[in-house]
């Protein structure tokens, strides 16, 4: 079955760079894992895209209509129908106080967002900082090992698979869809209530499906906090009162001996007592303090 625009598809692509040989993007675990591009918080498998919407160079999206599913094809894209050719006005020179300003610290060759747009840091010098605003692949010659897995069908795997390109980091399974008429109501996992930026994407996850969705008038977002069984509130309780203790334990086992030296209680200081009163010597005391009768 050949695929047109428009089509819901999961694609497999493994890219490379035509000067270098490099490879730079791979949905496929094994490939990244070969050439170092593996990421811990990156999830590989089939890429979800709605062919001719832009999701991927337009010179590959074009090179898609027609072909049959599971068929791997090798598309090489020139500069022009790829992310562009390299424009010059796009670079950029930046007072090296603005990236401290912002908690920055420009190295050559990192991947930042400054100003609110993706750039490139291409040299830093004294006292400021080359930037370029060019996509990292512009001026390249790509070449793609594609194949479509699927053609996606059923509007339920349709709409998680958009809520999962806005919301990648929370497995799409965990969603729950369900939708009466015109009205659709998505249920959020727990995971997800505190990610960062989660309302932004909730917006653009709106935006895509009132726009692939026109018969859906209104859609819900539902965050639902679910008590926890007693039980496991205690279990939870008593494994941090154990860690509390056994803390605590080890901080008295390690206390230095000066340490339990100076904590041990004052003894009480005993009472000194006051010397025997020798008895008055008998005499005139008067004359022994007025000196001598030859001192007179």
């Amino acid at each position: 079955m050949a695929v047109k625009a428009g089509d819901f598809l999961l694609v497999n692509f493994t890219l490379k760079v035509k000067e270098s040989g490099e490879t730079v993007d791979t949905t496929y675990d094994a490939v990244a894992k070969d050439t170092h591009l593996h990421r811990q918080d990156s999830t590989y498998g089939p890429r979800f895209i709605i062919l001719g919407e832009g999701w991927l160079p337009k010179g590959l999206e074009d090179s898609l209509v027609g072909a049959d599913i599971g068929k791997r094809t090798t598309v090489e894209l020139p500069p022009d129908k790829g992310f562009g050719t390299r424009d010059p006005a796009k670079m950029r020179l930046v007072p090296l106080r603005r990236f401290r300003d912002k908690g920055i610290d420009p190295t050559p060759g990192a991947q930042i967002e400054f100003d609110g747009r993706p750039a490139t840091v291409r040299a830093v010098g004294a006292g400021r900082v080359q930037v370029d605003y060019n996509h990292p692949l512009a001026g390249r010659t790509l070449i793609y090992d594609v194949s479509i897995e699927k053609i996606v069908e059923d509007d339920n795997e349709k709409i998680l698979n958009i809520i999962s390109k806005r919301i990648p980091e929370v497995d799409k399974a965990k969603f729950g869809v369900e939708r009466t008429g015109k009205e659709l109501t998505v249920e959020v996992p727990e995971e997800a209530f505190y990610l960062s930026g989660l309302q932004v994407a909730k917006k653009s996850v709106t935006s895509d499906l009132q726009k692939f969705f026109p018969d859906i008038d209104s859609i819900s977002f539902r965050e639902v906090f679910k008590r926890r069984a007693p039980e496991a509130e205690m279990e939870e309780a008593s494994k941090a009162w154990a860690v509390e203790t056994s803390k605590s334990a080890e901080q008295v086992e390690t206390k230095p001996q000066t340490e339990k030296a100076q904590e041990a209680p004052a003894q009480p200081a005993r009472k000194r007592r006051a010397p025997a009163k020798k008895p008055a010597s008998k005499g005139p005391t008067k004359r022994a303090m007025m000196g001598s009768e030859s001192q007179r």
